[in-house]
């Protein structure tokens, strides 16, 4: 069993670095392409998309929750994207440690999860 307080510094940083990814996809969006109309709709466009997408299927009170292996993927492929597009800025160094950090953060919470679910009682899905 994770004790609380690491429990509840990981939840906080989950939540940041969904708010980071959404960050990089903004940055990256700004900087690909040419032209202000595109620049307009990469920059604001890519990371309001993933924010409606992420709330609808991946937050903790979603509306159409996905099943937690596909959660758990769909998340680390948001991140991976992000990732990638941080270093496609040139970002080098922040998207490798971005992307590290994501999967750490991410293996706690399944571990916490499924202890979680042992210690109530219930099954993992």
């Amino acid at each position: 069993m994770i004790p609380k307080p690491v429990q509840r510094a990981n939840w906080a940083l989950a939540f940041l670095l969904e708010l980071v990814a959404l960050g990089a996809l903004l940055w990256w969006g700004f900087h690909t392409g040419s032209g202000l109309a595109l620049h307009l709709l990469l920059g604001l466009g890519t990371p309001v998309l993933t924010a409606v997408l992420w709330g609808t299927f991946l937050a903790p009170r979603a509306t159409r929750p996905l099943p937690v292996p596909l959660a758990i993927t769909a998340k680390l492929a948001v991140f991976l994207v992000a990732a990638v597009a941080a270093y496609a800025v040139g970002a080098h160094a922040f998207a490798v440690g971005f992307a590290v950090v994501a999967v750490l953060n991410t293996a706690l919470l399944v571990v916490d999860r499924e202890a979680m679910e042992i210690q109530a009682g219930g099954t993992r899905g």
